[in-house]
């Protein structure tokens, strides 16, 4: 079968979320021997690095005047939220629900897009996006006997990366991937500085928690590396429903490294969720094509 770009750009969404699911396991796996702030705080100053390193090899400058602007500072305060909590989430709950509960995101953006910029979202569009967000109620059994308040933390870190995704459509268009790299990893050092100056802590990780460390480095910026060109080689509309193999890669992790074990609350929340998503993903295709 020929690689068509829309192929091409569904096997590198795949792989990337591939790789931000095995960047969720590493950082899961260390912060069991270090505290979850340290961790964050030494992958940050590794992605900063990488992606200066990019910008510089492009011409580009890392730190730009442009990442100085009020978009950028709001697009930072939903980084940081994003990152702080999510990290938190995949530290001290299953990685299985953390990551089904980040699904939601592009409900939530669209859900932001109508409110924030004023894109026409018809009742059928606003009935899958509600859907969607019962599928979540699902998972975290508000009032339930199995519900864990720990889960909330993924919900506002799904807040904050939805925030994020919506200001970044605003973002001065002149900064490259590469610059927007580093301003994500310097959020992502921020996030560490704070989570460990509330918890305390710190102590020189182990041999083993370093390569930990470095393995979440490597497989989140590989991650973000993938995804940028996913991006860029297919159509946004056939891509992007390829975001929801990152939920089967967690639970695959959670189950073999972590011996979670996803009941049917879970599996059930999480399918909703998935099947909201890419239906209102292929009717914005068919809006668009």
């Amino acid at each position: 079968m020929p690689l068509t770009d829309n192929l091409r750009g569904s096997l590198w969404m795949t792989a990337s979320m591939a790789g931000f699911a095995v960047e969720d396991m590493f950082l899961k796996s260390a912060a069991q021997q270090i505290p979850i702030g340290l961790a964050i705080l030494i992958m940050g100053p590794i992605g900063i690095a990488t992606f200066a390193a990019l910008a510089l090899r492009r011409g580009e400058r890392p730190f730009p005047r442009a990442l100085l602007s009020r978009t950028m500072a709001v697009r930072s305060g939903f980084e940081i939220t994003g990152r702080l909590f999510y990290a938190l989430a995949i530290a001290l709950t299953p990685i299985s629900i953390a990551s089904a509960i980040l699904q939601a995101s592009p409900l939530v953006v669209v859900l932001g897009a109508a409110l924030i910029f004023g894109e026409r979202v018809g009742w059928q569009r606003w009935g899958i996006i509600l859907l969607g967000f019962v599928g979540v109620l699902v998972i975290l059994r508000p009032g339930l006997e199995g519900f864990d308040a720990l889960s909330l933390l993924a919900v506002v870190g799904l807040l904050g990366f939805a925030g994020r995704d919506l200001a970044t459509r605003a973002a001065p268009p002149a900064l490259s991937n590469a610059q927007l790299g580093v301003a994500g990893f310097v959020m992502l050092t921020v996030s560490g500085a704070i989570i460990l100056a509330v918890s305390g802590g710190a102590h020189w990780p182990e041999p083993a928690t370093w390569a930990k460390l470095c393995g979440a480095a490597v497989f989140g910026i590989s991650g973000y590396a993938a995804l940028t060109t996913a991006m860029r080689t297919g159509e946004v509309g056939v891509v992007t429903p390829f975001r929801y193999t990152r939920l089967l890669f967690a639970m695959i992790f959670g189950i073999t490294v972590f011996g979670e074990r996803p009941d049917a609350a879970t599996l059930i929340g999480s399918a909703i969720i998935v099947g909201c998503g890419v239906i209102l993903l292929a009717g914005q295709r068919r809006r668009q094509g």
